[in-house]
């Protein structure tokens, strides 16, 4: 079942895609990315286009936390899709690797695995500010029980465009 809304999910959006036209965007965007839920922390984002629709993001994030440390790299290959005027949505798919300190006597420590979804809303202002809003699902894997198998993460972006 999951199989099938995923399959749907991305035929609507190919559909959708081919029906509108290019909405240009930033060249460059550099920024922070303030998360919560499952993430582990804010993130240093940055998103480079490939495309007029599309393009790469890539987040470091980081926590220091009293119960333990970690950090991550997230690399994200999204789709912009053109609402009205300065407001855009996007989707797209990634993953990542990360790593966590624990500072409790029992060390679970470790290096993990993610794939990770997204999805979100942006607005573009003239000035060459970028705010968004947006969904994150993350699927971690590891040898250790160190990350939890599924953690959801919604995040408000700010980015300068150049």
């Amino acid at each position: 079942m999951k199989k099938l809304i995923l399959i749907a999910v991305f035929a609507f959006g190919a559909t959708f895609m081919s029906q509108t036209q290019a909405q240009s965007i930033s060249e460059n965007a550099l920024g922070l990315r303030l998360g919560g839920g499952g993430g582990i922390g804010p993130e240093i984002s940055y998103q480079r286009a490939l495309g007029d629709n599309n393009r790469l993001e890539l987040d470091l994030g980081w926590r220091t936390h009293s119960d333990y440390d970690a950090f991550k790299v997230t690399g994200l290959y999204q789709w912009v899709w053109n609402i009205d005027g300065g407001f855009n949505w996007y989707a797209g798919l990634g993953g990542g690797v990360g790593s966590i300190d624990d500072n409790d006597e029992d060390h679970n420590d470790g290096a993990f695995l993610f794939i990770a979804g997204d999805i979100g809303i942006e607005y573009n202002f003239d000035i060459p500010l970028l705010l968004s809003l947006d969904f994150r699902p993350e699927f971690g894997f590891n040898d250790y029980d160190v990350v939890d198998q599924f953690s959801p993460d919604i995040a408000l972006g700010i980015r300068y465009q150049f």
